[in-house]
């Protein structure tokens, strides 16, 4: 059985900085998944991916990667919802978590917007990140972690 660890979706992420940190008081291993090679700290609890730059090939690696011991940290609804059937605990860096329960309707709202975007309809994107986001964000992830390790 495999410890509890950190899957992050590492290329648009803006919480990096709180992954590693709180990574790092709880003594959990985070690793970085991305596309492209970035600077991450040299720390043994920090490991690092980089993954081809073929479609969906951070997101295939994560989800083939997560299970139930993992905080799986994105933005991207279809790998949140892959995670979850993995049985990982799925936590956006807004702080925002995914479920079973909300992931349907997430899914969907998805499908709506991008339906609405290839018809040429003018639709917002997500609200820009904020200073709170990141606060909800850092406490979302320690919960999680919590429960994890409480098993």
């Amino acid at each position: 059985m495999a410890g509890v660890r950190i899957l992050v979706d590492a290329d648009a992420c803006p919480v990096k900085d709180e992954i590693y940190k709180v990574a790092w008081r709880h003594e959990v291993p985070a690793t970085i998944v991305s596309n492209a090679h970035f600077r991450i700290p040299a720390h043994p609890l920090i490991d690092r991916v980089v993954v081809s730059d073929g479609f969906d090939a951070a997101d295939d690696w994560i989800a083939d990667t997560a299970d139930a011991h993992c905080v799986v940290v994105t933005a991207d609804i279809l790998l949140a919802d892959r995670c979850l059937k993995a049985g990982a605990t799925v936590v956006s860096p807004t702080g925002k978590p995914f479920t079973h329960s909300s992931i349907g309707n997430a899914v969907a709202v998805r499908a709506i917007m991008a339906d609405l975007r290839a018809g040429g309809d003018a639709v917002g994107g997500p609200a820009p990140f904020a200073k709170t986001d990141r606060s909800r964000f850092l406490s979302a992830l320690d919960a999680a972690l919590v429960r994890l390790k409480r098993g």
